[in-house]
């Protein structure tokens, strides 16, 4: 057997995506020569995995799921690169695979649900389809009446929980919650650097600086209240009938909002943009 360093099984591993004893095992067969090793990989089945590995897969679709009694609700993210994968009926099969091991297991750790069976089934699946598919987040809500919404297109949903209720109320606000997007439950729920950020923004602004200190803290007092009001979800007008708030909403059926969670696909990857053009001429020029 070849003789190789590890940091040769690690460049491997980068360029491939593979596990360590497979690099191992393809440099070994190449006596020590990665780009034979990378050539006799790709000819192997999960090579067309690894390969997209390292495309961002930003699309996909949000699946949830709540037990019959309420108690609790999975959300789970699965992304894939295109729409046009999202829509494919193997890719949303695997979905609700990854939704009902998740539910009966209530695992939210995405390492821990995807070892084993449900990596190999996302592997397969890349293969089939040539599409990087990743499990991005398992989210789990748990109260005395939690409700869900899922958008239309199956790429935004939300969970809310409340302390009693109506699971209908609890979809009623979890549908305002996808529509308005509220960062927090209540005012008081606010971090206090996000308070904090938001004060040296409203001191920025231009009509701030010819201000009298005095006035300009009454103004800030008042621009706080107002953006705390408008991003807690109880301050907010409910969206089905804007003359009453969400609190007092779920303030007449005697109960009280204890969590929500928003999950829109995609939120917060980094798609990286790709000049096509510089990309081939790089290719012929290679």
């Amino acid at each position: 057997m070849a003789n190789f360093s590890a940091a040769l099984v690690k460049e491997l591993r980068e360029r491939t995506g593979l596990g360590m004893m497979e690099c191992k095992k393809a440099l070994a067969e190449a006596n020590g020569d990665i780009e034979l090793a990378i050539e006799d990989m790709r000819k192997a089945s999960g090579m067309k995995a690894a390969k997209k590995a390292s495309r961002t897969a930003a699309d996909g679709v949000v699946a949830v799921k709540v037990a019959d009694d309420n108690s609790y609700g999975i959300a789970v993210e699965v992304n894939s690169e295109t729409d046009f994968a999202a829509r494919d009926t193997g890719f949303l099969a695997f979905v609700d695979k990854v939704l009902a091991q998740a539910f009966a297991s209530k695992e939210t750790d995405v390492a821990v649900l995807m070892a084993g069976e449900l990596d190999g089934a996302r592997e397969a699946l890349v293969q089939k389809i040539g599409e990087n598919i990743s499990v991005r987040r398992v989210i789990l809500v748990e109260g005395n009446t939690v409700g869900f919404y899922v958008h239309s297109t199956n790429k935004l949903a939300a969970l809310v929980a409340l302390s009693g209720g109506e699971a209908e109320l609890a979809k009623d606000v979890a549908m305002h919650v996808t529509a308005v997007n509220p960062q927090v439950v209540s005012k008081e729920d606010m971090s206090a650097e996000v308070v904090a950020k938001e004060k040296e923004i409203i001191l920025a602004q231009p009509d701030m600086a010819s201000k009298p200190a005095e006035i300009a803290e009454k103004m800030v007092v008042g621009r706080i209240a107002k953006f705390l009001a408008e991003n807690s979800l109880v301050e907010q007008a409910f969206v089905k009938n804007p003359e009453l708030k969400v609190g007092d909403l779920v303030k007449q059926a005697g109960c009280e909002v204890l969590s929500f969670v928003r999950v829109e696909v995609g939120e917060g990857i980094e798609v990286e943009k790709t000049d096509f053009a510089a990309e081939v001429a790089a290719q012929l020029k290679g």
